[in-house]
This record gives structure tokens, C-alpha cells and sequence, in this order.
């Protein structure tokens, strides 16, 4: 029997999921309305509620009839009121944009450094926080309005500038006032299949611009010359973040011998990272093997850090409180271990960053908490919904972020199989433990069908990984890297505790299939696969969990399309500046150049082409590079390291000493194959081709060309590398050259390439410009783009539309950044 109770707990349920049904479905918008329609939406919701609660006050109870028609304007209400209130947040947030106008523009401001700075090769990242913007002297008129800037930007301090303009980064500390001289422009990232939305994760920051520094030496001082003001007493513990952060850093590479491995200083970067939070801290090869160990949320202040901090603070001060009569009198020591655990972990928090994972975290640990403080003993539906709400709540656009579902998930399915702790001053360490692991086998069960979702991937050795690195990373190295904050030599003490456990995790990382990576499903079968998870570790009998196995076949089976026999299609990556293009068959891939290399720890290859070769679940069977330089070849080494049974093909006399040797080939002219019916064949360079050519002119120039047949035209393609205008009429008194569908425009649109000859040769009906959003060079030049507008040829650019696919079935492109338009991105013409 339903008790009244019962009722409103569920009905309270209903409410809360209704409101995060308003939150989603607003965050599917590809514009935003106007403010008239989301003020309307939240009003009408109030009086609505406001009706239903004054009737059932008076004493109103609807007819049987009604009560789901009731129930259903209770709902709406909750969700149009959410939805609204969401919407005239996006809204304010928006206004506050930065003015296409200002792009591009020198603003001279006086901002606080408002988080610690973080270095890198090339320079120095910022975060600004402008207080005040003029226009630099002499070079607007005097009655020129001031510009109106965003609150926070991101910019980087080059080391140095252009020749003579070159000059050196001074020391920089958060919470330093400076005036300086900035060229911004609005936040734009690549769009990309199964990519990272660099817009959305700015714009949950609150960030709206970014770009860099102006800091060259022809820059007096009224001009607009960096010029350090002040220490002002903001941002006081991104400056102790920073303090410590190059403290740990200095200690170990001091500790460095000239010509050593450099392991001492790569655990220094995990130890600075697990105290700070600087995430950068950590070398590249390091992530690899937490990634394919499945131990990378350890290394970061993710959720699950900042819960078990909150767990040992919990059960440590409990401990304590427990010595003590008058104390435990005065108030249970399970609410005091569970408050003071709350407050550490906020504080741990807020020193490592107060990042949004973090955030998220305490959030969540705070609804809980106070629940448990007023005496409240909700259902652990409402409580798990309860949570969920207040995180959304304060930070709406969470929910499009992977960590929030792989954080609420494993809370859920902890709460749905009783396993979760939330007393542990109750418990002895060793029951503790024991428990952690059981809690661990769940979580790894439960979450790796919605990890195969969003990732693509999973690590096959992650249970024995965690089950090892959890206990050691929360109950030693954790601890031994914040004491040192105290006592500075325990960090040597962590360092050692990091180095123990890599070698444990480089030698699972070893293991053969320690990852598996498997085409990402659609929405659909990814969902039923993660309610399949869930399902499995849910206290049932064996043969009911048993019957969630079905559920996971589709995802784990799912098989991305292909063309058809004798077809191809084209994928061009949005990489900024530079080059990478997907080229598919019935059986077979290419991929031709492989993307620019964007720092140290940085390129193309590791951030966009392997992740969508696993999306894609390609193999592929050759990587063509069409010559040496490096915004076409700076992923060549990730792409290879991960398809290693690609051969790589590169022009005569090229030599990337970093690619395998064995498996290169030479591209020249004449070289042609067959792949499923599909003509490949490289027009330049010629196999004589002089050794002092440039880099451009010896780039391949690859035709593909599909098979006619009586229901398809047998439509053709043009990559052309970065061939210039003398190549363009090499090429056309060999009478290489005939129409084709599609061409990738060569050398980016520059004015040295696409001459007018060499359009009219090829007629092509559509180009594509892989190009930076604004970058220093000015492709596509005015120049080239009015020549493709004469012949009528539709010519996009990356900027505006992304990744462009093409297929020579339907020869349609079609651009990411139309797919999936959301009103948080960039939007630019596709056509430049």
C-alpha cells in the first residue's frame, strides 16, 4: 500500500527529473530565442505552480480523470521553469560576448592575472580578468567609444615575437595588476566527429575571447608596451597554487642529472599535479599509460579524487572525535567526521583549482551532507536526483560534459546496489579497503559500457589497474604530495611512491590488448548498453542480470557504414592550420597528411585523427604525406604509433627521422593502385625531381577517381599538398590535369597557388580550404577566393564548416559544424 509519504518522495522524483528534462532539452538549441519567449516560459511556470499549490491548499483534489492531466502540468511546470531559467542565462552570458569588430584589433587593458600561469615552449598561458579597456594612443580619435571587453579572456605571452620585434616573458604571479596590449579574437576550436568541444568547455569557464599578447620591442610605453602595475590581494591562493607548483617543479629538476631519463621529473609533474591540479604538469607518454590503464581520473582532481579525500577526511576526524567524551556529547561524531569531511574536501578543492570536475563534486558531497544534517533520510532516488539537480543548477552545461555521467552513474549504481559508504569512521581500515574494492568492481562493471560510449575505448586491465593504483594513490601518494606542502622533503617521498606505481602501470599498459577500441554506436544502442552495465550489478539474481546481456550486443557489435564497391568518400579534419584528410573505400583507408604539430606535448594526430580513426574503427592501410613540413607531418608519429600496420608513403628525399624507416615508400608520379574499384594515382613530384626543390614543390598530388557505372558517374577528387603556381603548370603541360568533383585547394589558398590555368583545367564543382580560424598568414588570400568565386566553384573553409564529408555517391558535402550547431559555438560563414 502507498503511504502519503511515499507519494511526494516519488512525486518530489518526478519534479526533479522533469527539471533536468527542461535543462537537457534547452541545451539541444542551435540558437537561442529571444528573451520575451524564456521570461514567458518561466512566468507561465510560476503561475502555474503557484495555481496548482493554492488549490491543493483549499482543498482541491482532482477527479480521477484529472489527476494525470494534474500530474502532468506538475511536470511542466518544473521543466518549463528550468528551461527558462537556463535560457535567460545563455542569454545574459551571450551579451557579454566579444564584438566581431574588436577581433583582430589591438585593445590596450589594465587586467588581474586570475589564475596561475602555465607555461609552455612557445610561452606563457593567461587568464585575465579585465578590470578597464582605451584604445592604444594615437590610434583611434579622440571621442572613439572605449571597447567593451569580456570579463575573462585567455592569452598567451609569447616567448618571443617576429625578428626584431622578439622579446622575453618576464615573471608573472596571479593576482599581478598589468596593463597591456591584447589582439583578441571570440573563442573558435575545430569541429570534428566525435571531437572535443573546445567552445562549450570556454564557455562553461565563462571565458569569451581569447588570443595573445602584444609584447614586441616596437611598443613604447604609451603605445601599449607590458607594464606590470601592481601585487593586488586577489586571487591569494592561485598565487600559493603557483608557489607550490614551482617549488615541486624546481626540486625535481634540480634533482635531474644533464642526460637522464627524466622519470624523477616526470613523477614531479604527477606529484604537482595531485597537489595543484595542474594537470599540464604531467608528460604526455605518462597520460598514455594512465589512459590505456584506466587510472587517468586518479591523476587529476577529478570526482572521484575529491570524494575520497572526503571519505579519509570523514573517517580521520571522526576517529578523532571519538577520543573525545564532551565532544561526541555535544554533537555525533559521525555528523562531525562527515561535515569536517565536506570542508576538507572543499578546501582541497579550491587549492587544486576549483576545477569544474571538483566543483561538481563538492556540489553533490554538500546536498548529501545537509540532508544528513537535518535529519533527513530520503530514498536514495531522491537523494541521487537531489544531487543532480543542485550540480545543474549552478552549472547547467555540465551535463554535455562526459564526467558528469561517468561521475552520477557510479554514484547511482553505488546507491541502487547498497554499496555506498557514506559512514566510514564506522568501519576498520582494512573493512574500508576491502570494501573499496568490492565498490571498484562494480563501478568498472557498470561503467564500461558507457565509457565504450563516450570514448570509444576501454581499458581491458583497468579493474587490476585501479585495484592497485585507488589504495595507493588515495591512502600514500596523495597524502605524502600535500604534506609536503608542510614539509617539503616528503614530496621526494611521493615522487618515489609515483615511480613504484608507474613501473606496476607501464607494465599493464604492456600487456597485449590491454585497451580495446571499438566503433562508437549511435545514442541509442550507447544508451542500452549503459542501462545493460547498470543492470548487471544491481543486487538481482544472477539469471535476471543476465538478460541485460542483449542490451550490450549492439554496441559492442555496431559497424560504422562504408562506401560502396567501387565509391569512395572524403573526410577533411578541421586542424587549424593545417592539413588531414580521410579517404575510405569498400575495404580500404587513407589517410592523406596527418595534421600540424601544435607543442611539445601537442599535435593533430594524438588530439583529432586517432580518436576518430577509433570513433570510426578504422584500420588504416596507408598514411600518404605530402611533404616534410610540419603542419602536414607533426601527427604523423601519434597516427603511426597507433595503426602500426599502416605503411607511410613521403616524396623522394624526405626524411622524417621520427616515423619507422621499414614501412615508408617513396610518392612520385606514375605511382598508381586499386583499391575496391577505386583509382589512386600520384601526379607529382616526378621521381627526377631536382634535390634543391622546396618543401611545397615536392608535395604528392593525389587523384582519386571512382567507378562509373550506369546509376553513378565515376566522380574524381584533387588533393594537392602545397603545390604552387609552378607546379600547378608543370602539371598542366603534362596534361596531368582533367576535371574533377572535388579539390582540396592547394597550399591552404595561398596567393602563390590556384592560379587561373589551373581552375580551368580542373573545373572543379566543389573546394575545400583546411585553414586556421583568423590565422597569421591570411589564407585563403582575397585573391584566391575571388578567382573560385568567378568560375562559380563552391569553395568552403574549415573555419566555417568543420570536418567536411564527401561522397562521391552523392557528392553532397555536408559540414560538423551544421550537424551539430549549438548556440555556445563560433559561427562563422562556411564559405570564407
Amino acid at each position: 500500500m502507498t503511504t502519503p509519504t511515499t507519494s511526494r518522495s516519488w512525486r518530489l522524483c518526478a519534479w526533479l527529473l522533469a527539471g533536468l528534462c527542461g535543462v537537457a532539452l534547452q541545451l539541444q538549441q542551435a540558437q537561442l530565442w529571444p528573451m520575451r519567449v524564456y521570461a514567458g516560459m518561466l512566468v507561465a511556470a510560476l503561475l502555474l505552480a503557484v495555481a496548482l499549490f493554492i488549490s491543493y491548499r483549499q482543498g482541491w483534489r482532482p477527479r480521477v480523470w484529472a489527476r494525470p492531466l494534474a500530474r502532468a502540468a506538475e511536470l511542466l511546470c518544473a521543466a518549463s521553469a528550468s528551461a527558462g531559467l537556463l535560457g535567460l542565462r545563455a542569454l545574459w552570458f551571450s551579451a557579454t560576448a566579444l564584438s566581431p569588430q574588436l577581433e583582430g584589433q589591438d585593445v590596450q587593458v589594465t587586467a588581474v592575472i586570475a589564475a596561475m600561469p602555465q607555461p609552455h615552449e612557445s610561452g606563457v598561458r593567461l587568464r585575465l580578468q579585465i578590470e578597464a579597456a582605451q584604445w592604444p594612443a594615437g590610434t583611434r580619435p579622440a571621442a572613439t567609444p572605449a571597447p567593451r571587453l569580456p570579463q575573462l579572456v585567455d592569452v598567451t605571452w609569447y616567448a618571443s615575437g617576429w625578428g626584431e620585434d622578439a622579446s622575453p616573458v618576464p615573471p608573472l604571479w596571479a593576482g599581478e595588476r598589468w596593463r597591456l596590449t591584447l589582439r583578441l579574437k571570440a573563442p573558435h576550436g575545430a569541429r570534428n566527429p566525435h571531437g572535443f568541444d573546445y567552445e562549450l568547455w570556454l564557455w562553461e569557464q565563462g571565458v569569451q575571447a581569447s588570443g595573445y599578447v602584444r609584447s614586441n620591442a616596437r611598443l613604447d610605453a604609451r603605445q601599449g608596451a607590458p607594464q606590470r602595475l601592481e601585487q593586488t590581494g586577489q586571487y591569494r591562493v592561485e598565487r600559493w597554487r603557483q608557489q607550490v607548483r614551482d617549488a615541486i617543479v624546481a626540486r625535481f629538476a634540480a634533482r635531474t642529472p644533464t642526460g637522464a631519463d627524466g622519470s624523477w621529473q616526470r613523477a614531479g609533474g604527477v606529484v604537482a599535479a595531485l597537489v595543484t591540479g595542474d594537470q599540464r604538469a604531467i608528460e604526455r607518454s605518462d597520460w598514455d599509460v594512465f589512459r590505456a590503464t584506466g587510472v587517468a581520473h586518479l591523476m587529476s582532481i577529478s570526482g572521484l579524487h575529491i570524494t575520497m579525500f572526503a571519505w579519509l577526511a570523514a573517517a580521520l576526524i571522526g576517529w578523532l572525535w571519538r577520543r573525545s567524551a564532551r565532544l561526541c556529547l555535544w554533537w555525533p561524531a559521525p555528523l562531525a567526521g562527515m561535515l569536517g569531511g565536506l570542508c576538507l574536501a572543499a578546501g582541497y578543492a579550491w587549492f587544486s583549482g576549483w576545477g569544474v570536475p571538483a566543483q561538481r563534486t563538492i556540489y553533490m558531497l554538500s546536498s548529501v551532507v545537509l540532508l544528513h544534517l537535518t535529519g533527513q533520510r530520503w530514498p536514495w532516488p531522491q537523494v541521487w536526483l537531489l544531487a543532480a539537480t543542485v550540480v545543474l543548477l549552478i552549472d547547467p552545461w555540465a551535463m554535455l560534459q562526459a564526467g558528469f555521467w561517468l561521475s552520477f552513474v557510479a554514484v547511482g549504481v553505488l546507491f541502487a546496489s547498497n554499496r555506498l559508504l557514506w559512514q566510514p569512521a564506522q568501519r576498520s581500515l582494512l573493512t574500508a579497503v576491502r570494501a573499496l574494492l568490492r565498490e571498484q568492481s562494480v563501478v568498472t562493471l557498470a561503467l564500461t559500457p558507457l565509457t565504450l560510449l563516450l570514448f570509444g575505448q576501454i581499458s581491458l586491465v583497468s579493474w587490476v589497474a585501479n585495484i592497485l593504483a585507488i589504495p595507493w594513490t588515495t591512502l600514500v601518494v596523495t597524502p605524502l604530495a600535500l604534506l609536503g606542502v608542510l614539509w617539503p622533503p616528503l614530496w621526494q617521498a611521493a615522487a618515489w611512491a609515483v615511480r613504484a606505481l608507474g613501473m606496476g602501470l607501464q607494465w599493464l599498459a604492456a600487456w597485449p590488448w590491454a585497451q580495446l577500441s571499438l566503433p562508437q554506436a549511435p545514442l541509442w544502442a550507447g544508451l542500452l548498453a549503459a542501462a545493460g552495465g547498470c543492470w548487471l550489478v544491481l543486487r538481482l539474481p544472477w539469471r535476471v542480470r543476465l538478460l541485460a546481456l542483449p542490451l550490450l550486443l549492439p554496441a559492442l557489435d555496431w559497424q560504422v557504414a562504408r562506401p560502396a564497391a567501387g565509391q569512395f568518400d572524403l573526410l577533411a579534419l578541421d586542424v587549424g592550420q593545417g592539413q588531414a584528410v580521410l579517404l575510405r573505400t569498400a575495404k580500404h583507408s587513407l589517410l592523406y597528411d596527418a595534421g600540424p604539430r601544435y607543442s611539445h606535448n601537442s599535435d593533430a594526430g594524438q588530439r583529432v585523427v586517432v580518436p576518430l580513426l577509433r570513433a570510426l574503427g578504422e584500420r588504416l592501410d596507408m598514411l600518404l604525406l605530402s611533404h616534410a613540413d610540419s603542419d602536414h607531418t607533426g601527427g604523423a608519429a601519434a597516427v603511426l604509433a597507433q595503426q602500426p600496420q599502416a605503411r607511410w608513403l613521403a616524396p623522394p628525399g624526405v626524411h622524417l627521422p621520427e616515423l619507422p624507416a621499414p614501412r615508408r615508400s617513396d610518392c612520385r608520379a606514375g605511382l598508381t593502385w586499386s583499391w575496391d574499384g577505386v583509382r589512386l594515382e600520384v601526379l607529382h613530384p616526378p621521381a627526377d625531381i631536382n634535390s634543391s626543390a622546396s618543401s611545397n614543390a615536392r608535395s604528392c598530388v593525389l587523384r582519386v577517381t571512382a567507378q562509373a557505372n550506369a546509376a553513378q558517374p565515376g566522380r574524381s577528387a584533387l588533393l594537392a599538398g602545397d603545390i604552387e603556381q609552378a607546379q600547378e603548370r608543370a602539371l598542366l603541360a603534362a596534361a596531368a590535369l582533367t576535371p574533377v568533383d572535388w579539390l582540396l585547394v592547394p597550399h591552404h589558398g595561398s596567393k602563390t597557388s590556384s592560379s587561373a590555368e589551373f581552375l580551368d583545367a580542373l573545373q572543379p564543382r566543389l573546394a575545400m580550404v583546411q585553414s586556421g580560424y583568423r590565422n597569421r598568414f591570411g589564407h585563403p588570400a582575397p585573391a584566391v577566393t575571388q578567382r573560385y568565386q568567378e568560375r562559380s566553384i563552391h569553395l568552403l573553409y574549415s573555419p566555417g564548416c568543420g570536418a567536411l564529408w564527401w561522397s562521391s555517391a552523392q557528392a553532397q558535402p555536408r559540414c560538423q559544424r551544421e550537424q551539430q550547431q549549438r548556440y555556445w559555438q563560433h559561427q562563422v560563414d562556411r564559405q570564407p
